[in-house]
């Protein structure tokens, strides 16, 4: 298992009701069946609105996630690569928050 992996469990797994499963073929986490974190290649992709979102998009190396690699990045979905990894647990907080309040909304 490599670094990011290792830590993207870690973090994940304190996240009260998070469940294991897949987004488009890729590990992710979910709260009652919508994701809010996935892991691709060494990056940890949330799912983020606000300012938040702002923030994570403008780390070097961050990017809208595009998991078909087609130039269709997922408009709330930001890719942010291992070398930030001493926020990842901050930005997943923020997923988690975002995706449960979304819950609560519909």
């Amino acid at each position: 298992m490599t670094e990011a992996e290792t830590l993207y469990h870690e973090i994940a797994s304190v996240i009260p009701g998070s469940m294991r499963s897949q987004l488009f073929g890729k590990q992710c986490y979910k709260i009652e069946g919508k994701p809010f974190v996935c892991l691709f290649e060494d990056s940890m992709v949330f799912k983020l609105n606000g300012q938040t979102h702002k923030h994570a998009l403008q780390l070097e190396g961050s990017c809208l996630f595009d998991p078909s690699g087609k130039k269709r990045p997922m408009k709330e979905w930001v890719q942010v690569n291992v070398s930030h990894r001493s926020i990842w647990r901050d930005l997943a907080l923020e997923a988690f928050a975002y995706v449960s309040e979304l819950r609560v909304i519909k």
